[in-house]
Order: C-alpha cells, then structure tokens, then sequence
C-alpha cells in the first residue's frame, strides 16, 4: 500500500475494517479499543502522537454500524485481522501496541502467539484478568457485578433488535460510559456471549497476560473504580520484568486535560526517543473510566473517564 502523504489521514480497508493512519514517524503505534467504544476513542492521542508517530486504528468488527443481525468474531479470527493489519502496516516488521479493554484481550492474545510483530505493549487498565490470583483477589459482591452486567450484555446481544439495543445503552449508562449513544448497540456484546456462553470457539484458555513478557510493556490503571482487572502478585512480578512497568493513573481527567497531557507525553518522547518512558513519567495520557467491562472477569476502568463506557 502506498502511504502517500504522511501528514494526511489515510483510510486503508482490510477487510472486515477500515484503518485509519495518521502521522509521520519510523516507529508505527497500533491502537485498539474496547467495548462500547469505536476508533473515535483515540483521537486525543493521536492528535499528540501523531507528530512523531504513525498512528493506526480501527474499530473492531460488529462495534460500528447498525448491522440488522449480529455477527460474532472468535478471538482466533480477531487475532488473524489484527495480523493483516500489522502487516499492511509494517510487513515483516513489528508494530507498537496500545491496547485497553477487549482490545487488550485480542491484543495479549496476539502479541503471545507473534511476540516478533510487537516492539513494545501498552495496555490500558487490563492485566491478568481472569487468572487464578485475579479472581481470588474479588470479593463476592465484586464477582456479582461482574456476571451481572457481562451476563445482561450478552443477553442484550441474543435478543438483539431495538430491545437488544435499549439494553446495552442502559448498560452503558449505568457504567457512566459516555460514548456516543447512536454508536452503542447490542452488536458489540458478542464477547460477553463468547465468554459466558462458549460460543464462537470461546475464550475458555484465555486468562489474562501472562508473564514474563517478550517485549517491554507500561501498564496504566486507573484504582478509582469497584474492582481492578490485574492482581497484585501479577503487577509485583511485572515490575520484576527487564523494561516493565505499572502506574496508578490517577485522577480522572476531562476531554480539555487529557489533550493536554497527552501533548506533555508526546513533548517527553520527542526528548527520550522511547515511548515507554516517557508515558510513565506522564501517567494522565489516559483517562480513568468506570468500570471496564472486558470479559474474563473484568470491569472496564480506563482511558478517560469521559470518553467511552466501561469494558
């Protein structure tokens, strides 16, 4: 694919998706978001990042549109999508990835199966949800607000339709998650039906990011919601691993901050030439959402409290 000018949006489809690449830079970030969200949640880091780096970014197959009959996508085929991506976007070479909520899931995945397409990682508030030490660190009450809200998604994606639609949009906004109500529907909640119902190959084998990790990764949560999606002895041992590191992301930011910050981080990687450090020093590039709603046994806590639901 020709990249053309570097400083223009540039759309490239790979089927089942349209990728949007921004930016000018020898080092390629791929970004992938979470559910309710689209691509449209990264538009302040793009705007930040994209003087110094390519930034790429799609929205998952099934989360925009308003399709009239859901389709499911297996983590296998969602991993196979992110590869065609990789490769269109550096063939043969490694991209960086900044992954949160579903989208970190499909993106452990993938970097764990192709460790040699991946430099660096960036997850966002997911870690090793779903393990053994994850869950032994939720309470039962915690437990219970995670089936709820996971199962009444997945339920909300089988009836589908209007009802179906109505169902994830109360869901979103009783997880404060302020994406646009025109782009959420009950399309978007085939991971919640994958995970509870094992349909669609299932993510029965999935558990979370395990250690150690081929590549360096900064981890960024947020504590200012009812449960993380990472245990303690998985963020202890993280910062055990050669180029790891876990931050606390602190206060929740507005859409105004958050530019901001992220043009801070964007300034400090110009200055340190590696990302990873520089986005430590600046934990504010994301925001803080309430709670995730990614499967295994997650809630969605965040990027930006403002920007888009939980996972």
């Amino acid at each position: 694919m020709s990249e053309g000018d570097s400083t223009a949006i540039q759309r490239w489809p790979i089927d089942p998706v349209e990728v949007l690449v921004e930016g000018q830079g020898e080092q390629t970030i791929l970004m992938i978001h979470g559910w309710p969200d689209t691509l449209a949640l990264w538009d302040a880091q793009v705007a930040a990042l994209s003087r110094r780096y390519r930034c790429a970014r799609f929205t998952l197959p099934g989360f925009a549109g308003t399709a009239r009959q859901a389709q499911a996508w297996s983590l296998n085929e969602i991993t196979a999508l992110i590869g065609r991506i990789v490769e269109a976007l550096n063939p043969g070479g490694p991209v960086i990835l900044l992954v949160h909520d579903w989208g970190a899931l499909f993106g452990y995945h993938f970097i764990m199966s192709h460790p040699q397409r991946v430099s660096r990682l960036i997850g966002l508030d997911i870690g090793d949800a779903g393990s053994a030490d994850h869950v032994r660190s939720l309470g039962i009450r915690e437990k219970a607000m995670v089936a709820g809200y996971q199962l009444w998604l997945a339920l909300a994606w089988r009836l589908g339709g209007a009802l179906g639609d109505r169902m994830t949009r109360a869901m979103a906004r009783w997880l404060r998650a302020p994406g646009e109500p025109a782009t959420i529907g009950a399309r978007m909640n085939y991971p919640y039906d994958i995970t509870w119902f094992r349909s669609h190959g299932s993510y029965r084998h999935v558990r979370g990011l395990k250690l150690p990790l081929p590549v360096p990764m900064l981890f960024v949560y947020g504590e200012r919601k009812p449960f993380m999606f990472h245990s303690q002895p998985w963020l202890d041992s993280l910062a055990t691993q050669p180029g790891c590191r876990g931050r606390d992301a602190g206060r929740p930011l507005d859409d105004g901050s958050r530019r901001r910050d992220a043009q801070s981080c964007d300034s400090r990687m110009a200055r340190t030439g590696r990302i990873t450090r520089s986005c430590e020093r600046q934990p504010r590039l994301t925001r803080v959402r309430s709670p995730c709603t990614c499967g295994s046994a997650s809630n969605r806590g965040s990027i930006t409290r403002n920007q888009s639901g939980g996972t």
